[in-house]
């Protein structure tokens, strides 16, 4: 999940195609329904992301009583308006009326803190929870921002890597070999540097064990001469998310696929390519694409059929980018890693987002 900023953005309107009285407002490569006439290209307003969840004078405000998503009503979430996909809210709160929003998007000001727009946190559920410890050696994982958010994380013809995104969990390791520890985590406790104790009816586990895992980041860091390694990869199947890919997570078929493998060597911590250095160790994630980079070629791959199963039983998620050779990215203050995600997933109906 990306990280939560609410930022001013300044806006190029588009005519809504299917609607005389709304408009199309573009932050970026994103899109927002709004009334005709409200906002002008050039100028600056509020945009505020998906998953953000409002506090109720907020919305009222804004009229979205009862109109958002989740089970408070208080989530955006992208939706179709009158065909067109919506992506974000564009406003201009009151709370904001003594600002001066073109030069607080020249500045990237933050506005979530003030005016108590939150990140959604998914729920966690049994079979993903645990009794936790901490663990200080457990390398981290990136959020992942969207591109169409940020565009310019790459630049058109640069090389690029694009890989399946895969609905399910992700499952952090990380191998010590000095101590020949091994440090199991979700997304979110790995965030916080804590590590789920080893438990045969988790999730992460049973991935874990079922698939050989940390005996592939031993030989991995045997043969890298790492002190550290750390892969990262996805657990799915049905009983995980709603995209099982043909999967069983509540028995022994439960899916796992490896999309990124960091190393410490010499003290220095290193991206690394993981179809490239576990492809005879573990599943991978699929690679779809290696290229130039071309934000209509990412967009085209994001949508479609799932290749995971080898029969596209269901839609795809999205994409995640690379660059060929791993670099550092100034619009992300980190890597150069960035995902597209599926308008047809983005709005499909009884969708979970367990993290």
């Amino acid at each position: 999940m990306s990280t939560l900023r609410v930022t001013a953005e300044v806006l190029t309107v588009h005519a809504h195609p299917n609607a005389d009285a709304l408009e199309l407002a573009q932050v970026g490569l994103y899109r927002a329904v709004v009334a005709k006439d409200a906002y002008r290209t050039g100028e600056a307003a509020l945009y505020i992301p998906e998953q953000s969840v409002l506090p109720p004078d907020l919305i009222e405000e804004l009229g979205l009583t009862g109109r958002l998503a989740g089970g408070g009503a208080d989530r955006v979430k992208a939706v179709r308006l009158r065909g067109e996909l919506s992506q974000g809210i564009v406003c201009r709160p009151r709370a904001l009326a003594e600002i001066d929003l073109a030069r607080a998007a020249a500045e990237g000001t933050d506005f979530a803190e003030r005016l108590g727009i939150t990140k959604w946190v998914p729920p966690i559920p049994p079979t993903m929870n645990g009794e936790v410890e901490s663990a200080p050696g457990l390398l981290p994982w990136v959020d992942i921002e969207n591109i169409q958010r940020y565009p310019d994380i790459f630049t058109p013809g640069e090389p690029v890597v694009l890989t399946e995104k895969l609905h399910g969990s992700a499952c952090l390791l990380t191998y010590v070999a000095g101590e020949g520890r091994v440090y199991v985590s979700s997304k979110g406790f790995g965030a916080k540097s804590l590590a789920l104790k080893e438990d045969p009816r988790n999730l992460y586990w049973r991935a874990v064990h079922g698939h050989g895992v940390a005996e592939a980041a031993a030989r991995l860091a045997e043969r890298l001469g790492a002190s550290r390694v750390g892969i990262f990869g996805e657990v799915y199947g049905a009983g995980v998310q709603d995209l099982p890919y043909g999967a069983d997570g509540r028995r022994d078929t439960l899916g796992y696929a490896a999309f990124d493998v960091s190393a410490e060597v010499d003290g220095t911590v290193r991206w690394l390519d993981a179809a490239e250095l576990l492809a005879k160790e573990l599943p991978v994630v699929p690679r779809l694409y290696t290229g130039p980079y071309d934000i209509e070629r990412v967009l085209e791959f994001a949508s479609g059929r799932e290749t995971v199963s080898g029969r596209g039983l269901h839609l795809r998620e999205g994409v995640v980018v690379r660059p060929a050779v791993e670099r550092y990215s100034a619009v992300t203050g980190g890597r150069a890693i960035a995902k597209a995600v599926s308008p047809a997933y983005l709005t499909r109906k009884g969708g979970t987002e367990y993290e």
